[in-house]
């Protein structure tokens, strides 16, 4: 229960990538006055906390050469030997966020996230939101991601891009499958993304599910 106090100024945006997680996420820092917290830059610094023993999954991944971590195997065994999914990163989230300043809300932006691992920290549910893409929608938005020859080589080396980006798009979608049966048996709320709401309309609603005040409300309490 201490820990459910302690993160009860927390909100989780989390679910498939290619959903506008981090855009959404920026829309509400500059309407409530919120402090985001960038699963993905985050990351990084896993890479000085973690150890083959505690983390094998999360070691073997960092140590792996770009290709070699989407080439050369299927989308199932990508999906396998992600960290998250045997709960290798959330920890390092949690301390992250014990170690920051409590004095307004902070929303984690981390796709990373399982429902099972965040339900037991909500004072109440709508405090964790999924968003999780059509195909299409998806699709869409990871090959215009990866358009630019550049950021593809950064994510997948010298590798056929192309298979990358299909195992990336296989993988994505086991991933969907299981943070909606996990979200389900966690009765955590899911969003479907498809394309026909507008950000600001996307926006209004997580700010009602989680709770969060307008920027001049805020400021005019202080």
């Amino acid at each position: 229960m201490d820990l459910v106090r302690r993160l009860a100024h927390v909100r989780w945006l989390a679910g498939g990538t290619g959903t506008g997680k981090s855009t959404l996420a920026r829309v509400l820092a500059e309407r409530h006055d919120v402090l985001i917290y960038d699963g993905d830059r985050a990351e990084r610094d896993y890479v000085g906390r973690c150890t083959a023993g505690d983390q094998p999954y999360l070691w073997a991944l960092l140590h792996a050469p770009a290709a070699r971590r989407w080439n050369g195997r299927s989308a199932q065994e990508i999906f396998e030997s992600m960290p998250s999914l045997h709960g290798e990163t959330f920890g390092f989230v949690v301390d992250d966020l014990l170690a920051l300043p409590a004095d307004r809300p902070i929303l984690v932006d981390d796709f990373r996230t399982l429902p099972g691992e965040v339900a037991p920290l909500l004072t109440w549910p709508e405090q964790a939101v999924f968003l999780l893409p059509t195909p299409t929608f998806r699709d869409r938005a990871l090959r215009a991601r990866f358009a630019d020859p550049a950021r593809a080589r950064a994510n997948w080396g010298d590798g056929d891009h192309r298979e990358a980006l299909a195992l990336r798009l296989g993988r994505d979608e086991l991933w969907d499958a299981e943070i909606r049966r996990r979200a389900a048996v966690s009765r955590l709320p899911v969003v479907t993304v498809d394309g026909s709401r507008d950000v600001r309309d996307l926006a209004d609603d997580l700010a009602a599910r989680f709770r969060l005040t307008d920027r001049t409300a805020r400021q005019a309490d202080r």
